[in-house]
């Protein structure tokens, strides 16, 4: 497995930093762009004692890009939410996405002041991460993501209820991810006994969007207040 690429970070703009947010950039991107990004749609997306990281994905071959290389966080068979998990490739991300956790975690920072979270893929990638390899941390966010059905995600749930809250924002006119595949995501994970919140962006395409933004940073405030 290629290793991870470059690490981006936002620091926390007061003297004390007490909690960490990961936010995961999509398919084909890096973490530098998803902190530009970030910062273009929602000016000053920082908080006083919170630091953001942006990792950035391994490069390998990407099956829906023709096995071209690209900066991907695990390969799929299709954009497709009825295609089936590629589970050797998800796994093999694994380790590198708990130590990055295990790092926040030696400095100090707990897992339930942690939250994970991203844009597309990324998205993904932190459901995978709240759901099935991390316990107890303080939440979860997608833009714009989705789940395989019968993911395996939701067969560790069925097994053991992990009391993360979700926030899901999607925009109604994605050409590439329906949202009909993030609702259908966000129902299975509630039925499966997860505690969220999934907020419908008008005439967004496949894109972040400064108010989907703001709501993001007014959750990460409240889960993760000052102490």
């Amino acid at each position: 497995m290629a290793a991870l690429g470059a690490l981006h970070l936002t620091k926390n703009t007061g003297a004390k930093h007490t909690a960490t947010v990961i936010f995961f950039h999509g398919s084909g991107a890096s973490g530098d762009h998803m902190k530009e990004w970030v910062n273009l749609m929602a000016k000053n997306f920082s908080f006083p004692h919170i630091k953001i990281l942006y990792p950035t994905a391994p490069l390998q071959p990407y099956t829906p890009a023709g096995g071209l290389m690209s900066n991907v966080w695990f390969d799929r068979v299709d954009i497709d939410k009825k295609a089936p998990e590629i589970i050797k490739s998800l796994n093999s991300i694994e380790g590198d996405i708990k130590m990055l956790i295990k790092k926040e975690n030696e400095i100090g920072i707990s897992n339930n002041r942690i939250i994970v979270g991203g844009f597309s893929m990324g998205g993904a990638l932190a459901l995978h991460t709240a759901y099935r390899w991390e316990s107890n941390l303080a939440g979860v966010f997608a833009f714009s993501s989705f789940l395989n059905d019968n993911s395996s995600v939701y067969e560790e749930l069925k097994k053991s209820n992990k009391n993360v809250p979700l926030l899901q924002i999607h925009g109604n006119a994605d050409d590439l991810v329906d949202i009909s595949w993030g609702q259908a995501t966000f129902n299975e994970l509630k039925a499966l006994g997860v505690q969220g919140e999934f907020y419908v962006m008008e005439r967004l395409g496949h894109s972040i969007n400064k108010r989907g933004l703001h709501i993001i940073k007014d959750w990460i405030e409240k889960l993760l207040p000052d102490v």
